[in-house]
């Protein structure tokens, strides 16, 4: 049987692209569509198990552009319906391997990012290649897609390529079950112990999520409210924002417990959660949040915390960086929470099964078995 999708990435293992992958890959094949992933050596996605109905293919290459010859020949042999591909080298590749195989296949490239802050500190000449990719290689694809309105307004803004050739898909992220809650308490002694409302982060420990800001916003707020702050992941700046808390007089109403690998059940626990990031392409944690039920304030960061908070009405957003105005906003939401259902009606585009039918029509996928 003919293939339907091949699925063409490399990543770190452990990314937002990853996640996407994880979910996108495995509820097609349930579909009954059928997906071959193509994967560069060290790279992810990573599927344990690999369902039914998905085929790893290994390119043979530890790098993206020597494995063009693979693609062009992989698109050749299997000549897939349509093929989905994600950042800026894979894309390249994915586009000139299709021109060198002479096929028809439905080519969709995607983006996750805010380009123009993504490339800020990159060298002039990465730069400029970028732009130029995506300005001009990307009107060759079928179809360019993105995780948000503002990441499509950036990158049309930033690269040139039209803003019409540019479609906004909503990430396929919270498994449906998460709606209805019903969550264990995990093993962690605050969940237990009968203390204040705890006010959650979460996400790498990296200047990117900018938690220092939300220690000095929380401290603001612990000096009017009873709370606890903590913040889930795990990264470089933990021992810097561990000495924040303790210059603030804050260091005993601060946990950061590490990594978890599934982190409902911990939001869960939550009265509310705090997005702080500096940019995003979306913000999968403050989905998450929501999902669950949390009351949650965010930043007003490119890209994506407004479309997500729908301008304010599902959570106050602040500017970047305003620890100030993130302790009011987080004061006011933790004594005046929205109704969990309304706080849901936010993550609901994004419940793996509804995203998933979105990115089927944005992929052109035929319908399953229709195909030979």
């Amino acid at each position: 049987m003919a293939t339907d999708l091949a699925i063409f990435l490399a990543t770190s293992g452990h990314s937002g692209v990853d996640r996407l992958a994880r979910n996108l890959a495995p509820t097609l094949a349930r579909r009954g569509y059928r997906i071959d992933l193509l994967k560069v050596r060290h790279h992810g996605p990573n599927l344990d198990p690999v369902p039914n109905g998905v085929r790893v293919i290994d390119l043979g290459t530890k790098h993206v552009y020597p494995s063009l010859w693979k693609v062009a020949h992989y698109l050749r042999r299997e000549r897939p319906a349509s093929m989905f591909c994600d950042k800026d080298r894979v894309n390249q590749t994915a586009l000139l391997a299709r021109a060198m195989a002479g096929v028809s296949t439905h080519l969709t490239l995607s983006m996750g990012t805010t380009v123009s802050i993504d490339l800020a500190h990159r060298g002039f000449l990465h730069r400029l290649k970028t732009r130029l990719s995506m300005g001009w290689l990307y009107r060759l694809a079928d179809n360019v897609i993105v995780t948000s309105e503002g990441v499509a307004d950036d990158m049309s803004a930033y690269t040139g390529l039209p803003r019409r050739l540019i479609n906004v898909v909503p990430c396929p992220i919270v498994p449906s079950r998460v709606f209805d809650g019903n969550f264990p308490k995990p093993e962690h002694p605050w969940f237990s112990d009968g203390g204040p409302p705890i006010v959650m982060g979460l996400g790498e420990l990296g200047s990117r999520k900018d938690f220092v800001t939300l220690i000095r916003g929380f401290a603001r707020v612990r000096s009017e409210y009873p709370c606890r702050l903590m913040i889930i992941g795990r990264g470089r700046d933990r021992e810097r924002l561990l000495a924040t808390a303790h210059e603030l007089g804050v260091a005993d109403a601060v946990a950061l417990p590490g990594f978890v690998d599934a982190p409902y059940a911990w939001l869960a626990q939550a009265s509310l959660f705090a997005f702080t990031s500096l940019w995003e392409g979306l913000g999968f944690a403050l989905i998450e949040a929501l999902a669950v039920g949390v009351p949650a304030v965010s930043t007003d960061c490119p890209s994506g915390p407004r479309e997500i908070l729908g301008n304010g009405r599902y959570g106050p957003l602040v500017p970047v960086g305003d620890h100030e105005a993130l302790a009011a906003a987080m004061l006011e939401t933790l004594r005046y929470p929205l109704p969990r259902a309304t706080l849901q009606e936010a993550a609901w585009p994004y419940e793996i099964e509804n995203a998933t039918t979105a990115y089927a029509q944005a992929l052109n996928l035929p319908e399953p078995g229709t195909r030979r």
